[in-house]
């Protein structure tokens, strides 16, 4: 693959949350596009979910409906494409494994972008066991990639911002008070997830980033949350009183909440207490998306601040609105 080639690109999970940014994403870059789906009957009881595969189809996505189990049909939907791209949940993260050996059947699969977008999974540190199991599952994933000799790109997109700024400041709720976790003082990296399923078209049809890992780190998307709270303050005119929750609240919820509750607390942590996004220099020898990518133009964190000023986000955003 040349970058700018045109590829056939095949996305699970099309229709999660960074699914719908990924089909967007793939669509306006001009390559074919494939969805492989659950399943939905014609009388299904979640039509919000027929009428997105619809709009899927409507946008030119070629929509294949089938359980990850289907090894067969897998296998001949994998021939007809040339990348894979798997925004598969949390939950679903193992099953990545029956994608993996059918693609070994399939053997013409030219990369595959495993279900990953957060922290950097070989590198972080200082998880809490929930959010540990978490990674060691996304390693599984890696070296079972590897083992196969399947031609990979694995992606380090740090922080969802418009998810996490939604819930760290409300802005469509205006509230005087705002909880943060820990002192507020370690910084995270804010990435708006339009710009996440970009980057990781680019990087999935760009020969550098082949058996690599890219980061997105832009320079400007990295801050605290007392610095997201100031900046915010300072955009509306309020003051804006802050709660703390203390490290060992959030490691005693972690410890008691019943799975897969105890998750996300695990993840509060390992961004906001431990810092560990920005744990570890970046060298030379790392792929960093903005430098790698200077012609797209990233939204910055106060760029989606100064959109929520007239349009706030929301952690359901519709990539067809």
């Amino acid at each position: 693959m040349g970058i700018d080639e045109k590829s056939k690109i095949l996305i699970f999970g099309a229709s999660g949350y960074l699914g719908k940014y990924l089909i967007k994403a793939s669509i306006s870059m001009g390559h074919p596009t494939y969805a492989y789906v659950r399943p939905v009957k014609s009388d299904s009881t979640d039509p919000s979910k027929l009428q997105l595969l619809k709009d899927f189809e409507s946008i030119g996505v070629t929509v294949y409906q089938g359980e990850l189990d289907e090894h067969e049909k897998l296998v001949l939907v994998l021939k007809e494409v040339d990348v894979v791209i798997s925004a598969l949940a949390v939950p679903q993260h193992l099953d990545q494994l029956k994608i993996i050996s059918a693609m070994k059947e399939a053997g013409n699969i030219k990369r595959f972008v495993p279900s990953e977008y957060g922290n950097e999974v070989d590198r972080v540190r200082g998880a809490l066991p929930p959010f540990q199991k978490l990674l060691d599952n996304k390693k599984k994933i890696r070296r079972a990639t590897e083992e196969a000799g399947i031609s990979f790109t694995y992606v380090s997109a740090n922080t969802f911002a418009a998810y996490f700024i939604d819930l760290l400041l409300h802005p469509h709720h205006p509230s005087d008070e705002v909880t943060l976790y820990g002192d507020g003082k370690p910084k995270a990296v804010f990435n708006y997830e339009e710009d996440i399923a970009v980057y990781t078209l680019k990087a999935a049809t760009d020969p550098r980033v082949a058996n690599r890992v890219i980061i997105y780190r832009p320079p400007k998307n990295i801050i605290s949350q007392l610095d997201l709270v100031a900046a915010w303050e300072h955009k509306t005119g309020r003051t804006i009183k802050r709660k703390h929750v203390p490290e060992q609240e959030i490691i005693t919820l972690s410890q008691n909440l019943p799975f897969p509750d105890n998750i996300p607390v695990a993840i509060l942590h390992n961004m906001f207490i431990a810092g560990t996004q920005v744990s570890f220099e970046l060298t030379d020898n790392d792929l960093e998306a903005s430098k790698l990518y200077p012609e797209h133009n990233y939204t910055s964190v106060d760029d989606l601040l100064n959109r929520c000023l007239v349009d706030p986000p929301k952690t359901k955003l519709a990539a067809f609105a």
